[in-house]
């Protein structure tokens, strides 16, 4: 059994943690702590690049963040589906492999039909892998935090993540995707198209603002999030009322 991680973070492409929770992914490698990240698909369908490619330029990403592990579980690019008892098999096995204590999954409100399938799956199987009678490799386990990363959508998070620090690694590895970003390397894309980078700032900036930093990931919950220590609920030290 591999050891276990403090976080996995998952995406239905090569390049959706570096879009959604890269910053979450770097901010707690900086603190010390295991990162996983997991591509739900190769990719295969994207108008751009090749597999082989794609794979290279994840695990580049993957060293910009300091993850610790970077896999890849080969469903279906264009064909996550949630009721899928292999692809929820898959997912369970995995978790139960790395046993994270916080998982982070794409939020459902998204326009992507991979990023809600995989936003549904990614909860089914964490539940899922919590029950000693669900047929899978590994013990049982349920990870205790699960998050949904807020991206393409007008859907207000439930939490912002200062990621201000880590903004530039966050950047890197988002360029390192040098396939599905460079204009001249195929097709037009929405990625391509012409300040796609300045708006994936833009976005960053309006989360900052929220909770007045520079830079934040937004990311919501199901249920209520848990407080064990009331600590975390005072502010940093030495900021208070203007």
């Amino acid at each position: 059994m591999s050891k276990p991680l403090a976080a996995l973070c998952f995406g239905a492409h090569p390049d959706d943690v570096e879009l959604t929770s890269g910053g979450l992914a770097a901010r707690l490698a900086a603190h010390g702590h295991a990162v996983g990240i997991v591509d739900l698909t190769r990719g295969e369908l994207a108008s751009r690049g090749n597999v082989e490619t794609r794979q290279r330029e994840a695990a580049e990403a993957a060293r910009h963040l300091g993850a610790a592990l970077r896999v890849n579980l080969g469903l279906p690019d264009g064909g996550i589906d949630r009721r899928d008892p292999a692809q929820l098999r898959a997912v369970v096995e995995c978790l139960r492999e790395h046993r994270p204590g916080l998982v982070v999954a794409p939020d459902r409100h998204d326009e992507h039909p991979d990023h809600v399938e995989a936003s549904h799956l990614i909860a089914h199987a964490c539940y899922l892998s919590g029950l000693a009678r669900f047929e899978a490799k590994g013990d049982r386990y349920r990870p205790q935090r699960l998050l949904f990363a807020v991206y393409r959508s007008g859907t207000e998070p439930h939490l912002v993540l200062d990621v201000s620090e880590v903004w530039e690694q966050r950047m890197s590895a988002l360029r390192a995707h040098v396939s599905q970003l460079d204009p001249d390397a195929g097709p037009a894309t929405y990625l391509t198209a012409s300040g796609f980078l300045e708006s994936v700032e833009a976005r960053a900036r309006a989360l900052g603002a929220l909770a007045g930093v520079r830079y934040a990931e937004g990311y919501r919950v199901r249920g209520p999030l848990q407080v064990h220590d009331a600590r975390s609920l005072l502010p940093p030290h030495g900021e208070g009322h203007a």
